[in-house]
């Protein structure tokens, strides 16, 4: 008997991501902030597909949402293979894939709890991008590197 095919149902306007690092799809909801969404969206989420081009997968899609640089830039850091479509009237309009900045300006809370950034001052938290494949940041306040991410974000 052949597996039942289930699929996701499209969605008008709003946003897919592709190619998220397999597992890490959850995440990606908590950084886009799914539970903030208008009880109208609908919220699609794959995990465990197959992928030619990543073995496998997780894909989010989102409902009446546009991503901004800073989610976008959070979703760099967790998941560098994904890719970002904006979907117009249930047809793609904008294809793109993740691409990491020099700098991440608040993404991310520095580890460091000695640091000004972590201190009740009216400042960001901003890293330079110090290395790319492993991705790892350095703090511009207080040169601490970190490569752990998930911990991090803000």
């Amino acid at each position: 008997m052949p597996a039942k095919e289930l699929k996701i149902t499209p969605i008008k306007n709003g946003t897919v991501i592709d190619h998220i690092s397999n597992g890490l799809a959850l995440e990606v909801l908590r950084i886009i902030g799914a539970h903030t969404l208008d009880k109208d969206s609908t919220v699609s989420v794959a995990l465990h597909v197959r992928s030619n081009k990543i073995g496998w997968k997780d894909i989010v899609k989102v409902e009446n949402m546009e991503l901004s640089p800073r989610k976008v830039n959070a979703i760099a850091l967790i998941a560098p293979t994904a890719t970002i479509s904006i979907i117009r009237d249930y047809k793609v309009r904008e294809k793109r894939s993740v691409d990491l900045p020099e700098r991440i300006v608040g993404v991310l809370k520095c580890p460091n709890a000695n640091c000004i950034s972590n201190q009740p001052e009216p400042i960001e938290s901003e890293f330079e991008v110090t290395n790319r494949h492993p991705v790892i940041l350095t703090c511009a306040y207080c040169d601490r590197e970190t490569s752990d991410f998930l911990h991090h974000l803000a």
